[in-house]
């Protein structure tokens, strides 16, 4: 037998059996105590430890001492449990001799909650007992019982008497004397259920909650949602029902809270029970917003009809009912000075539908018979324009409309909040400025334009704006003529008006500091020579010819067919010709022209398609942006955002989130400052002459667009950077004009009427103050020129003409400093007649009357259709 196998040896004195009956044969030499009996850990887990006498307690196997062991890891369990007395004690719970490890029946202290539970072992003892769970039960639900008592006991009814009381907005000039007082309090008036037409009611019951009169006034559902968005972040939502809206409405504080909604929840439930369905309904149309400053069903009859709410027709009761929906984007006058999706054509559109969808559904609910509902749905009830409230005329208007947008675009305030006012408001705005702007426009205007004697000058506007260089503080702003004349759309602060060649500063910026794809990373002198030739094909990056949709080669024109030949960029941008700056674009990458008008402050919104056109000002941002922009380079290259709020306060404290724009770099200092200097030779020398009746030192930059449809002139001091729209509107489409033959001119140019009125403004606002100049402009990149120009010649010497010629210079200066006379100056000021290198823009924009590459998308938002807001201050969104 192997060793492994062989049997152990048997214990001396009798074996296991005599061990245990304790004869005389056992290794003690006496009877063997119970077991426990002695108190001895040993004995009472049978570990194997020595006795009493110092002798290894002997077992007759190995299988016994495992057993043992089992029976002390069982006891050791219980006494851990706290179910027994102490571990091996005389006499203990396991009886004598036992050592099971049962539970102990002996008294302990007795636990309120049984949990973990007594008695139990390994995961029974986790699981509650069903009297646990009662309990716990009965307990929560006595206690919300307890709250909802509590709360329903507390809260109170609405008082729609309350809800109507408001205040006025005060906002003040940038000194603090007050500029304007206005609100809602004289647009609102609660009138009774009695005066209030029955198509009205059931036009807000169809359209907003058919089971009004049926529900108990709350929807469980709608806040569980409501409660899930908010506590995940998302968009809120509003009370689903007439009742909880109307709740809602009595807020002056429309903060989106969970606590706010339970809040709501149960002041609903208590109007359900303490109000009938009837006196619901006539609050909720006292207290509903419908735009405009119109709060409640009277003021919106008299806002939008101007008429009692009583005299209402089945038509304009949906119209009105459609607008509970959203004013913004219901109103058909259109909002897009708040967004700019909320256009007048796009909100007609909205309002028409719902306005359909409502009569429709008021016919379905048996609320209007056949005969009422083919008549009301036979004739869309346009509702009248903006009216000019109490002190809201001439510029007053449109700083009112700049700060209000600001406001709301920087805080949490909606607009309802808003117009129930209580608000004053701070400005940036400087009085004397905004005056001396809204007379330079007058004078102008009257000097030049006469639409009562030529047709052509009908429906001309002006939009204008003066920044603070690094700063950002809009001092002044020239919006239209003013609400009292029926005009509400903001010049100032709308897109949709191409801004032509004053982009060409942008593709030049991003020359000097990017380079080209031929300059390896290096930046590109504005000496550098381009084709400034009409007529040209436009080159990818690769040397293939762009082309237009067709297929066909794409060729970009000037204004006019003069022969430049290759002139350095400085010489385009005094000439204003578009050529040179197109394939200029092309060559640095469009994209990083984008960027550089980007950090320069443009938004971008505004931007229209990055094709070769988008060098030569196809995109459409506001006036007031355009002035920012160019206060970075007058900042050298320093940007702030512009404002127009500095302060807002209520109930006496400061409102947070209106702190000054920081000021950020935008782009390197001696590329502004190159900028700079190349647009004091425009002024100087080239298309925007007649800047120089100034009588300082300036920089600026005439623009005109295809078809003569918008001309602009934006320039700068160290001081002030202002910018000066010109267009024509057709007012019932909005499409722009032809300003051929307006003011008795074939045409309508940056350099003439935009920079006569930027020149009588510039000369009035900075009266008094000191000439600073600029900083010098130092030597700037490589000299680059276009693939294809022919190599300089060494020994060639750039001398400034003394005489200027009759035509164009075909060798223009090369010289940073010293220009060369151009051809405009035999020209006596800027004149139309000196041809096209007079003080005219002779390059125009998108080329005269070459087509873009993009047939249908050149002109950026909106096209020729001019848009409001994608280019404003705050747009995209309100910013």
């Amino acid at each position: 037998m192997s060793e492994h196998r062989r049997k152990p040896p048997q214990p001396q004195g009798g074996g296991r059996a005599a061990a245990r009956r304790g004869q005389p044969g056992s290794s003690s030499g006496r009877r063997a105590a119970p077991q426990g009996a002695t108190g001895s850990p040993a004995d009472s887990y049978g570990s194997g430890s020595r006795g009493s006498v110092g002798e290894e307690r002997p077992y007759g196997s190995r299988a016994e001492a495992r057993r043992a062991a089992q029976r002390g890891n069982r006891r050791r369990g219980a006494d851990n449990a706290g179910l027994g007395g102490r571990r091996g004690a005389p006499g203990g719970p396991t009886g004598p001799g036992r050592g099971r490890g049962r539970a102990s029946t002996a008294p302990g202290k007795k636990r309120i909650i049984d949990y973990p539970r007594a008695g139990k072992y390994g995961w029974r003892r986790w699981i509650p007992s069903w009297k646990l769970v009662s309990g716990l039960f009965i307990g929560f639900v006595g206690s919300l019982v307890v709250l909802v008592g509590v709360s329903y006991a507390m809260v109170s009814i609405p008082n729609e008497n309350d809800a109507a009381k408001s205040q006025n907005n005060v906002y003040y000039w940038a000194d603090g004397k007050q500029m304007v007082a206005t609100g809602t309090g004289i647009n609102r008036q609660n009138i009774d259920i009695s005066q209030i037409p029955d198509a009205m009611q059931w036009a807000v019951i169809s359209a907003e909650n058919k089971s009004f009169y049926q529900d108990s006034g709350v929807d469980p559902m709608g806040i569980l949602r409501a409660v899930v968005n908010m506590a995940r972040g998302g968009q809120t939502q509003g009370g689903s029902t007439i009742t909880q809206q109307y709740v809602k409405n009595t807020y002056l504080s429309q903060q989106q809270t969970i606590t706010r909604k339970f809040k709501e929840m149960f002041i609903s439930i208590k109007v359900g029970t303490k109000l009938n369905k009837k006196q619901i309904l006539q609050g909720y149309l006292n207290t509903s917003y419908f735009g405009r400053g119109a709060y409640g069903i009277q003021a919106a009859a008299q806002t939008y009809y101007g008429k009692n709410a009583v005299d209402l027709t089945p038509g304009q009761c949906a119209v009105l009912a459609a607008l509970l929906k959203g004013p913004t984007y219901f109103d058909p006058a259109g909002n897009a000075d708040l967004d700019p999706s909320a256009t007048q054509q796009a909100n007609t559109q909205r309002s028409q539908a719902r306005w359909a969808w409502i009569l429709e559904q008021m016919h379905n609910d048996h609320h209007l018979t056949d005969a009422q509902y083919q008549e009301a749905k036979a004739h869309y009830p346009m509702p009248d324009g903006r009216k000019a409230t109490r002190g809201m005329t001439g510029q007053i208007s449109y700083l009112v409309d700049t700060a209000k947008k600001y406001v709301l675009a920087h805080s949490d305030i909606t607009e309802a909040q808003f117009d129930q006012g209580g608000y004053q408001i701070k400005t940036t705005f400087r009085k004397d400025k905004v005056n001396e702007l809204a007379a330079a426009v007058k004078k102008v205007q009257k000097d030049r334009i006469d639409p009562k004697r030529r047709d052509l000058d009908k429906y001309v506007q002006f939009g204008a704006a003066s920044v603070v260089p690094k700063d950002g503080a809009i001092v002044a702003l020239y919006g239209g003529d003013g609400y009292e004349n029926g005009h509400f759309t903001n010049n100032a602060d709308t897109s949709g008006v191409p801004v032509g060649s004053t982009w060409k500063p942008f593709v030049l910026a991003a020359a000097m500091e990017y380079g080209t794809y031929r300059s390896g990373g290096q930046g590109v002198s504005p000496l550098s020579k381009y084709n400034g030739d009409d007529h040209l094909k436009v080159l990818n990056q690769d040397g293939s010819p762009v082309l237009k949709k067709d297929g066909s080669v794409f060729y970009q024109r000037n204004e006019s067919d003069h022969k430049w030949g290759y002139i350095t960029l400085r010489k385009a941008m005094e000439q204003s010709i578009n050529t040179p700056f197109v394939q200029l674009g092309m060559d640095v990458g469009m994209s990083k022209v984008r960027d550089v008008a980007q950090s320069s402050g443009i938004l971008k919104d505004s931007f229209s398609t990055l094709n070769p056109s988008f060098a030569i000002g196809t995109s459409t941002p506001s006036a007031i942006r355009m002035a920012d922009a160019y206060a970075t380079f007058a900042a050298s290259g320093q940007h702030a955002d512009p404002y127009s709020v500095t302060e807002v306060k209520k109930n006496g404290e400061q409102l947070p989130g209106f702190t000054k724009p920081q000021v950020t770099p935008a782009m390197p200092d001696n590329v502004a400052n190159n900028v700079t200097d190349v647009l004091q030779n425009v002024i100087q020398n080239g298309t925007g002459q007649n800047a120089k009746a100034l009588g300082r030192t300036a920089a600026g930059k005439t623009g005109t667009t295809d078809s003569n449809k918008s001309a602009w002139f934006v320039g700068y001091t160290q001081q002030l950077s202002t910018s000066v729209a010109m267009f024509r509107e057709n007012p019932k489409d909005h499409e722009l004009l032809s300003m051929n033959g307006t003011a008795g001119v074939p045409s309508i140019h940056g350099g003439d009427i935009p920079t006569s009125v930027w020149t009588e403004y510039m000369q009035a606002a900075l009266k008094g103050d000191n000439d600073l100049g600029f900083p010098a402009a130092t030597a700037i990149g490589n000299v680059q020129d276009e693939a294809g120009a022919p190599t300089p010649t060494p020994t060639v010497s750039i001398t400034p003409s003394q005489t200027p010629s009759n035509s164009p210079s075909p060798s223009p200066s090369d010289t940073l400093t010293s220009p060369s006379p151009s051809a405009s100056q035999t020209c006596n000021g800027w004149s139309w007649k000196c041809g096209t290198t007079g003080g005219t823009d002779t390059g125009g924009t998108t080329g005269g009357t070459s087509p873009s590459p993009s047939v249908t998308d050149t002109s950026g938002p909106g096209g020729n259709n001019r848009g409001n807001g994608n280019g404003g201050i705050f747009a995209g969104p309100t910013g």
